[in-house]
């Protein structure tokens, strides 16, 4: 994949400038269907937490996933595995994508690909497809789309962390595209400042989040 100049925004932890633009983690589409709030604290207010026991232990799992990966796998450019996959199928983890036609950037977990579509999995601890976790495996989609610009089909797809267990998945289809997009634009209007960052009103949210104590707009029970 080229390579593009890029350097951190001044004053937003996490964003790059690259292409002129702002770009941020496909990971944000997560946090901002969960709470757009908790954004704002940790990455423009700076507010510093210490990281959950789920996120610990996806990086432990997603570290000895790669190990395992490597270990068999054969050397081989990005080009050079999309057209070999043409005519068989070939998987790939942790593949970076960056596109600055929406933004956006991010590693890839797992990418299958096949001569008739491209499978793009995101691993999650549990095995419910929230609304969130969709928006973030859509935004992975988005832009290995825009990267690879070619006419296979594409699967998005939820996989229980530490298994083989699909639970969720659907094509990449102009709805989800449409939808993914104006996400997007949200979260670039919310870093311009045109639009204000909204805190959830659903108190179950509040108080899983590992940024309650530094929250001063935590919704109230009996709020939903």
């Amino acid at each position: 994949m080229p390579k593009t100049r890029s350097k951190p925004h001044p004053d937003v932890s996490q964003v790059m400038i690259i292409g002129g633009r702002n770009n941020f983690p496909i990971s944000w589409l997560n946090k901002q269907g969960y709470c757009e709030y908790s954004i704002f604290l940790e990455n423009v207010k700076g507010v510093e937490v210490q990281p959950t026991l789920d996120m610990v232990i996806g990086t432990r799992e997603h570290a000895r996933l790669e190990e395992d990966f490597k270990r068999d796998a054969e050397p081989a450019t990005f080009e050079q595995m999309l057209e070999e996959s043409k005519t068989v199928e070939l998987l790939s983890r942790e593949l970076p994508v960056i596109s600055t036609s929406y933004g956006i950037r991010g590693f890839i977990d797992e990418v299958w690909m096949t001569p008739d579509e491209f499978v793009i999995i995101d691993d999650k601890p549990g095995n419910r497809a929230f609304p969130s976790s969709i928006h973030q495996v859509f935004g992975y989609c988005l832009a290995f789309q825009d990267t690879v610009k070619e006419k296979r089909k594409i699967v998005a797809s939820l996989r229980e962390r530490g298994t083989d267990n699909i639970f969720w998945s659907a094509y990449f289809d102009q709805k989800a595209e449409h939808d993914t997009i104006s996400l997007i634009n949200r979260v670039h209007d919310l870093l311009l400042g045109k639009k204000d960052f909204l805190p959830t009103k659903n108190p179950r949210k509040c108080r899983s989040c590992r940024l309650k104590r530094k929250c001063d707009k935590k919704a109230m029970p009996g709020s939903l």
